[in-house]
């Protein structure tokens, strides 16, 4: 199972106040530890929302706002992306993670193949196949 963990803004980082170097050092081993036990597929910070944009789909219409953008608690500065057995033990990982100060992090499984039943045609599944292929090539 994947989950994706969703940090959340605050006002530091929507400012772009950057972490100290003992926050680094501290996230630095922690990913180190995800990656030895194979958890870790993906992870990385995020500007602020002021280097950002929000693309609003109407039909064929697109508008663009530009950041930043109002409530700091409804964004996110990173994210990690895992591979866990189960959501109880990507629980038990996070609460490892080395944050403090009321940092808010988001919990949510990633949709797998499987969970989208008959839906899924034998030639959507080979093009999801081909696409995660694709994108595994690029990755690494």
């Amino acid at each position: 199972m994947r989950v994706m963990v969703l940090v959340k803004a605050d006002k530091d980082s929507e400012a772009g106040i950057m972490p100290s170097g003992d926050i680094l050092t501290k996230m630095g081993a922690y990913n180190e530890e995800l990656v030895k036990a194979g958890v870790m597929l993906a992870g990385d910070g995020l500007h602020p929302s002021s280097k950002g944009i929000r693309m609003r789909f109407s039909g064929s219409e697109r508008s663009i706002t530009d950041g930043p953008f109002a409530e700091a608690k409804e964004l996110l500065c990173g994210f990690w992306i895992w591979q866990v057995k189960s959501f109880d033990e990507a629980v038990e990982w996070l609460k490892r993670a080395p944050f403090d100060g009321g940092t808010e992090i988001e919990l949510r499984r990633i949709f797998e193949m499987e969970d989208f039943g008959e839906a899924l045609t034998p030639e959507l599944r080979a093009q999801e196949e081909r696409i995660q292929a694709g994108a595994a090539k690029l990755a690494g």
